[in-house]
């Protein structure tokens, strides 16, 4: 089985072909800048050898369907092609947020819809484009299984008085206002990896999962099962990410629209673009920021800090919320790749059984690997994430 797997952004499409008999990538691609004035598309083909054959094209790509339909062509008509368009057995479709109604992978049926599109109120950044991407593969493969795998199926099984918000329960009952998490796939996907590293069942495991990139959550997964995690309603809730705030005193929002003079959209766009890293230092690259701390620059270090503090007290957090922790894990761009913001996260912890092994943690490298001391009590590991492998697994497993 053929499994293509589609992550549409605002902008962009992500994508792989990917073999299930054996799990390879047989085509990975990114598609940017659509509806710029020059568009871009890049392509990684890997045919059954040792050697990667990379495409780059750049043109105008006016549409989300003309991007995913220049990929289709590179995977299935040009010169690398790799398979034809009736050898993909089922298209895999990232999605942010499936709210209660969506809590497991669906293949999509036409009464679906309509239920779809209320789901985009809860990720108004991610799930129209998420959907919209579904809706241009559906045109390119008409009568291929098409699954949604959705970012919050991974947090369901966290209990009511962890989702629920202290608010009139009325908004619960008719608004459907509670905790529904993101990065679910992410956080899912590395806490088996977790267990099957240590060689321990999942479901006799408590671990502190922690997907750390330009968008940021931390999940509480207690005997295989996520019991709390730090995203919310939306993504915005919980860690200091990129751009977005995390938490902040919800009274932010009357407070700017009196003293500031702005609408509720305008804060919802500071908070959401304009806050995070970005807004205490003015950068949100993570490299930027050590470069600048290296400097002397003191807001760049104040907002190295800032995340770094914030993610340590929700790991104390889930530490109370767990009652024993056998393993964290750090994944994603920054949590994979950035050893100062995970020495920084950890340190302090010491006391409740978290040590870090400077030297391990130091070495770069893209495979898992555990950086905790030997006499660390808690085992700390760094574990590359796979959303795409995760998302074909749910896809064909649901298909078969």
């Amino acid at each position: 089985m053929k499994v293509l797997v589609i992550n549409s952004g605002s902008s962009s499409i992500k994508y792989q072909l990917i073999d299930m008999s054996d799990e390879s990538v047989m085509v990975s691609g990114l598609v940017e800048r659509i509806g710029e004035e020059v568009g871009s598309l890049t392509s990684k083909t890997f045919p059954g050898t040792d050697r990667e054959v990379k495409t780059e094209i750049e043109r105008p790509i006016p549409t989300h369907g003309v991007g995913l339909e220049m990929s289709i062509d590179l995977i299935c008509k040009g010169e690398n092609a790799v398979c034809a368009m009736d050898e993909i057995d089922v298209v895999g479709h990232r999605v942010v947020a499936g709210g209660e109604k969506f809590n497991v992978p669906v293949v999509i049926t036409d009464d679906m819809w309509p239920d779809l599109t209320e789901t985009e109120r809860l990720a108004p950044l991610h799930n129209p484009a998420n959907l919209g991407g579904a809706k241009d593969a559906i045109k390119l493969f008409p009568g291929v299984p098409q699954v949604l795998v959705f970012d919050t199926a991974f947090h369901q099984t966290i209990p009511p008085h962890a989702f629920m918000y202290a608010l009139p329960y009325e908004y619960y009952e008719e608004d459907h206002i509670r905790r529904y998490g993101a990065h679910g796939t992410s956080h899912k996907y590395v806490a088996n990896e977790c267990a099957r590293l240590m060689g321990k069942p999942l479901e006799e495991m408590n671990i502190i999962t922690i997907h750390m990139g330009n968008g940021a959550s931390m999940s509480a997964v207690k005997n295989g099962l996520c019991a709390d995690t730090s995203m919310g309603l939306t993504p915005l809730e919980g860690l200091v990410m990129g751009t977005r705030s995390g938490d902040v005193d919800p009274a932010v929002h009357n407070y700017l629209a009196v003293n500031r003079g702005l609408d509720i959209a305008a804060i919802d766009n500071i908070l959401h673009k304009e806050s995070g890293l970005k807004g205490l230092c003015g950068m949100n690259d993570m490299r930027d920021i050590h470069a600048a701390v290296e400097k002397g620059d003191e807001r760049a270090k104040l907002a190295l800090d800032v995340q770094t503090y914030r993610t340590r007290k929700y790991i104390g957090s889930y530490m109370a919320v767990l009652g024993r922790v056998d393993a964290v894990v750090f994944t994603a761009g920054i949590g994979e790749n950035d050893d100062i913001v995970r020495a920084k996260t950890i340190e302090g912890l010491e006391p409740f059984g978290m040590k870090i092994d400077p030297e391990v943690n130091g070495t770069r490298s893209k495979e898992a690997r555990k950086i905790s001391t030997a006499d660390s009590a808690v085992a700390i590991w760094v574990i590359p994430t796979n959303e795409e492998l995760a998302i074909a697994r749910e896809a064909m497993a649901l298909v078969k």
